[in-house]
């Protein structure tokens, strides 16, 4: 029993001699350890063309048996023709779901499960995605159901019925959720009478036929129009030979043409939307320059700083962190090929709306007056670097993005060039850029809450819209 004792005496005292020892090391912030910088040289994929102008990417990777595909097109819901809002998600979701010309809708699900492969469409505002996923193994039969849904979609009329009817059901619930209302809403004043900013109601869902269906499908679905990136487990040479066996003897023909973002977006506005919530949102954004601008890799450091940046950055720091006035606060920047969009938002409780409002645009002003100091510079960079890297963490992450810079019509350097743009923006050139494209007078502004819980009437803030949500 004497021995048991010491011993456990003995380990006791090892133990809080040993966390002493640790608990007097001095420990460091995770931004002050110092690491070599990253470097990443992305192997580049195979690119040809088939003669229907259908364009591969293909990058072998033989570490899993397993081939990832993805298709992208241009087409997408700001094609959709006025009063028939909802058309380009449908017609996608049929796609997938309604049958072939010659294999019925249970039946593809039936193959797609023997394979062990999945495959799903979907319609973004101006792209569209087809991908798919197989064994190695079963390669060949996956790209031939690929290929006959892409080229022979049958829209069996039930499966129509109840793609439209699950559609209405998910915009009638919209209302039901506060920040999902205000982001549609929001979206839709940025853009004004222009395409990108229409959505989809009950009506124009019920009113889409078949026949629509069956339009939207041939005027975007042709093999000039789209592009595929293929990788995994599979060679050049089979890719090659099993998308000539299937997919190269599809002839359709056809052109996209582009909707540009003219001045029939919206303008300079304050608008209210009542929902009787104990809690507000707010969003004032901007339309902003796009990848192709100069000062594309300004805002994404701009962005950074501003409030997508988490805890540190300027809008969830302040609002969240030292005033408590707002349990998720931030910013985004989506950016296109020739312009993009940037948004603050927050979402506080009703009475401290005002407050949050009034914070939201002195952080904003202060951003176009102020330079940026070294650290959040810095930081920004860095950050940005890094996590760019790393969305080339799959084999399939490599080949698409090399995809969409071709897609996007982008500099064949876009990507190799982005470290070097991220780490050359300076602090004027982050203030040149805020002061140019954020000015107080130029930015769309939604709120959506009750009114008579906030601080301050909506009137105090100027002029003031009030809108009614449509259904």
């Amino acid at each position: 029993m004497k021995i048991k004792i010491t011993l456990f005496i003995l380990v006791l005292g090892l133990f809080i001699a040993g966390a002493n020892a640790c608990w007097s090391l001095d420990a460091l912030p995770p931004d002050a350890i110092a690491y070599p910088p990253l470097h990443f040289n992305m192997p580049q994929a195979y690119r040809t063309v088939l003669q229907n102008g259908m364009v591969l990417y293909i990058l072998e990777d033989h570490e899993l048996p397993l081939v990832s595909m993805t298709a992208v097109l241009h087409t997408g819901f700001m094609y959709d023709p006025a009063g028939k809002e909802g058309l380009a998600d449908i017609t996608g979701t049929v796609m997938r779901t309604g049958g072939t010309t010659t294999i019925a809708a249970g039946e593809i699900d039936l193959q797609l499960d023997r394979l062990a492969a999945s495959l799903d469409i979907s319609m973004g505002r101006d792209t569209g995605t087809v991908n798919l996923s197989v064994l190695a193994k079963d390669f060949d039969d996956a790209v031939r159901l690929f290929s006959d849904i892409l080229q022979n979609p049958a829209f069996e009329r039930e499966k129509l019925d109840l793609a439209k009817n699950i559609s209405i059901e998910a915009i009638r619930r919209i209302p039901d959720d506060p920040q999902k209302l205000a982001f549609r809403e929001f979206t839709k004043l940025l853009y004004g009478t222009n395409p990108r900013g229409r959505y989809a109601t009950p009506a124009s869902v019920d009113s889409v036929t078949r026949d629509d269906v069956a339009d939207f499908h041939r005027r975007f679905f042709f093999p000039a129009n789209i592009m595929i990136a293929v990788s995994g487990d599979v060679s050049r040479e089979d890719v090659l030979g099993t998308f000539r066996n299937y997919l190269e003897p599809w002839k359709a023909t056809g052109s996209v043409d582009a909707i540009p973002l003219r001045d029939d977006r919206g303008k300079q506005s304050v608008n209210y939307i009542f929902k009787d919530i104990p809690q507000s949102i707010i969003i004032s954004g901007w339309v902003v320059p796009g990848k192709l601008h100069s000062d594309y890799y300004a805002f994404s450091v701009l962005d950074f700083i501003a409030g997508s940046g988490g805890l540190h950055s300027r809008l969830t720091g302040e609002i969240r962190n030292n005033l408590g006035l707002a349990y998720s606060a931030g910013s985004y920047y989506s950016p296109k090929t020739d312009f993009g969009v940037f948004a603050a938002y927050a979402m506080t409780k009703s009475s401290a709306t005002a407050n949050v409002y009034r914070a939201m645009n002195s952080i904003m002003h202060d951003m176009q007056v102020t330079a940026v100091n070294d650290k959040e510079l810095a930081q920004a960079r860095n950050a940005l670097v890094n996590s760019f890297i790393f969305s080339f963490s799959t084999t399939h992450q490599m080949v698409l993005q090399q995809v969409m810079v071709e897609f996007e019509k982008l500099p064949t350097d876009f990507l190799t060039a982005y470290g070097n743009g991220i780490d050359g923006v300076t602090s004027t050139d982050v203030r040149r850029a805020a002061g140019h494209f954020l000015p107080d007078a130029k930015n769309v502004v939604l709120i959506v809450g009750n009114e008579a819980h906030f601080a301050k009437p909506l009137s105090e803030w100027g002029e003031v819209k009030k809108i009614e949500i449509q259904q």
